[in-house]
């Protein structure tokens, strides 16, 4: 009787290792331009039946301030800070407000552990997000932009210009917004952070600068919507200083780029934790 080893046996335990295959590499990581459209949809689809209904609270809200604000101010450049600052409110409502109270209770309720299993970038969550919330205040700017311009006499010609006022000034307030609802330690927090934050944007962006104290001058220049005001604003002129319309348009980008880069740390952090 011979003893035979195993290595030479062609059914032997190293012959099956050696001719063991090698384990699949992972597959290549999603990009971010096609994971953002997906979460983008995703998020259209879920929050189109839930913010109808306050996005009309929203512009509700923005045509009765002008329409109280109608008693007090006749017309000239204070008429055309009301009409642009209310406009610009229905984004701070939805983009700003919202958005904290949506990344809040996302945080709270765990559903961030949902997005973290998912092969997307960050980045792609957070202006997914954004973008959808964001996208529901085109409607109700551009009703109370049209109101408020009939309402004080204000030309219509311009009004194209919010094509680049909503998604500049809604990327600066909703990456506010996002990072508000990520860093803070509770939902109620985070509610109370978005509704102090569309409070700003209501008493500084509203209300002309010109009857502001300084003081109050210096901190609304602080708010990311005050330059997508001040943009708008300038249009309603005979005379429209372009240069300056874009020198705020650029600011409140240069704002939002900022600010979302901000809510996507936060939404790191806040995933890993």
């Amino acid at each position: 009787m011979s003893v035979v080893p195993a290595d030479v046996l062609p059914g032997g335990v190293l012959a099956v290792e050696e001719a063991a295959p090698e384990p699949a590499g992972l597959g290549p990581r999603a990009r971010l331009w096609p994971s953002l459209a997906a979460v983008y949809r995703a998020q259209l689809s879920r929050a189109r039946v839930a913010r109808i209904p306050l996005l009309f609270v929203a512009t509700f809200q923005s045509v009765g301030i002008m329409i109280l604000m109608r008693g007090v101010v006749d017309g000239g450049g204070e008429a055309q800070a009301v009409v642009a600052g209310s406009s610009v409110l229905v984004v701070a409502f939805v983009a700003l407000n919202l958005l904290a109270q949506y990344f809040g209770q996302l945080r709270a309720s765990g559903g961030l552990d949902h997005y973290a299993t998912l092969p997307v970038p960050p980045a792609a969550v957070v202006l997914g997000a954004a973008g959808a919330y964001a996208s529901f205040t085109v409607p109700g700017t551009v009703v109370t932009a049209v109101f408020g311009c009939v309402l004080f006499g204000l030309p219509l010609t311009h009004l194209w210009v919010l094509a680049a006022v909503i998604p500049l000034a809604g990327a600066a307030l909703a990456g506010l917004g996002a990072a508000l609802g990520l860093l803070a330690p509770r939902p109620e927090l985070a509610t109370l952070l978005g509704q102090l934050g569309m409070s700003a944007a209501l008493l500084l962006g509203v209300l002309p600068a010109e009857r502001m104290p300084e003081a109050v001058r210096l901190a609304r220049d602080l708010l990311p919507s005050t330059y997508g005001v001040e943009a708008f604003a300038r249009t309603f002129g005979p005379h429209p200083d372009w240069a300056r319309v874009l020198g705020d348009l650029a600011v409140c980008g240069g704002v939002g780029v900022i600010s979302l880069a901000v809510a996507t740390w936060a939404y790191r952090r806040a995933a890993v934790r």
